[in-house]
């Protein structure tokens, strides 16, 4: 087994802990993605047993059948990479929104009082990044 197939695999745990913890019914998005239930399974199995590598093609129903909220989707992605739904227009208040959403959060992340004080810490990193992701994909 390569070292890619250790890293996918374990990613595909980590985002069936994420499924169960967001409470997401394994039957819907089953449903939605036409995966049967055995097949989602095999690469999304509950506990540590080790999954199948999840294949382009399931990937590919997990996206159409908008199954799987993206940030789930994302965990399978190397570290910095992101699904992300690229609009067909250009919404200006829901741009003006998000933009705001991230200078507030940016502007939270050097006050004093923050988990980083006037650094930003790992973990409003983590949500500025989310945040700068989503600005991103509003504007393209």
């Amino acid at each position: 087994m390569s070292d890619v197939d250790t890293i996918v695999r374990g990613r595909q745990l980590a985002m069936r802990r994420e499924i169960d913890r967001r409470g997401i019914a394994l039957k819907a998005v089953s449903y939605d993605s036409g995966i049967p239930m055995p097949t989602l399974l095999s690469y999304f199995p509950g506990g540590e047993r080790e999954p199948s590598v999840l294949p382009a093609t399931a990937l590919f129903k997990l996206l159409a059948g908008n199954a799987l909220p993206h940030d789930v989707l994302s965990l399978i992605l190397p570290d910095g990479e992101q699904i992300v739904r690229a609009p067909e227009d250009i919404d200006h208040d829901e741009l003006e929104r998000v933009a705001r959403d991230y200078l507030a959060a940016k502007g939270a992340a050097h006050h004093p009082d923050s988990p980083g004080g006037r650094e930003i810490s790992d973990c409003e990193d983590d949500a500025l990044d989310a945040k700068a992701a989503r600005l991103l994909a509003v504007a393209a």
